[in-house]
């Protein structure tokens, strides 16, 4: 069991012409399930040749009723990528995943906005984020698959790297991963903590979830009001940022204290009132993960 992919999802790569999705596409191929799960490329100029055997079509919606793909991934630079995620809503696909960084605040106001208003059924994952993987069955992004093992621990994720460093900890440890979802750190984003928490709380071959939060926002702290009222399953929590300074923006576009608000300190108490155990050390995720088994 997995959470939104598994070893039968089809995948479409929009962007495939590119560097960057060419890299990715064939890395994401050459893991598990790959080859069977990559069936379509989309670049509208492009439409009839083909990227290394994966056909490529001139939209989304051409290569979803030609393939039965359900998922597509993005490696659209940032000037067109908010158009990439709304063609690829538009054609009803479950699940859109969008790797770009960069994408204007503004033109990811305007794609949620539209997906809201019109009630569309399509997930977002991303931008900004690496993607997401069930290990030994596929993986979708830019994470290295081979620090993953198949497993019974969540994780999810605003932050690439530590993701990743999670992920090393918990298959160290012998643990491995049912799934790992990185959301991404952008302020307007799709899939928050609470929705990647409430899936995992659901799926019955994950036993724990290790959530890692960086400075900014209210995400962490409604997703651990959540967790406190719902979570069945042990929770661990990191937060980024502990030594940042308020008003700095840092790195991420969504990293920004204001008032107050969205600080580490402030995040991580009330991550640990809820009942979530937290660490100040990223070194020590996985031996604190240990502890609630």
């Amino acid at each position: 069991m997995s959470i939104l992919i598994d070893s039968n999802t089809k995948v479409i790569t929009q962007g495939i012409t590119g560097k960057t999705g060419q890299y990715h596409t064939r890395m994401c191929r050459d893991y598990a399930n790959g080859k069977a799960a990559f069936v379509a490329g989309v670049h509208p100029k492009k439409a009839g040749e083909d990227f290394e055997g994966i056909p490529i079509f001139a939209s989304v919606r051409d290569a979803r009723e030609a393939t039965g793909a359900t998922v597509s991934v993005i490696y659209v630079p940032p000037g067109g990528a908010a158009d990439a995620i709304w063609e690829a809503v538009e054609a009803d696909l479950d699940l859109v995943i969008c790797i770009t960084e960069g994408i204007p605040v503004r033109d990811m106001v305007v794609v949620r906005d539209r997906m809201r208003k019109e009630g569309r059924k399509t997930l977002l994952l991303g931008p900004n984020c690496p993607g997401l993987i069930t290990p030994d069955e596929i993986k979708i992004g830019i994470m290295p698959g081979h620090i993953h093992r198949k497993g019974r621990i969540g994780v999810v994720s605003r932050s690439g790297t530590l993701t990743y460093e999670a992920v090393a900890q918990v298959t160290a440890l012998g643990l491995g991963q049912s799934s790992a979802v990185g959301i991404g750190g952008d302020p307007v984003n799709g899939l928050k903590h609470i929705d990647v928490l409430r899936l995992f709380n659901d799926d019955p071959e994950t036993d724990a979830v290790v959530m890692i939060g960086e400075i900014g926002g209210t995400d962490e702290e409604e997703a651990a009001q959540w967790v406190k009222a719902n979570m069945k399953k042990p929770v661990v929590g990191f937060i980024a940022g502990v030594t940042a300074p308020p008003g700095k923006r840092m790195g991420h576009a969504g990293a920004i204290i204001s008032g107050g608000k969205g600080t580490a300190q402030e995040k991580l108490a009330v991550m640990d009132a809820c009942g979530i155990k937290v660490t100040r050390d990223p070194s020590e995720m996985g031996s604190l993960l240990k502890t609630v088994l």
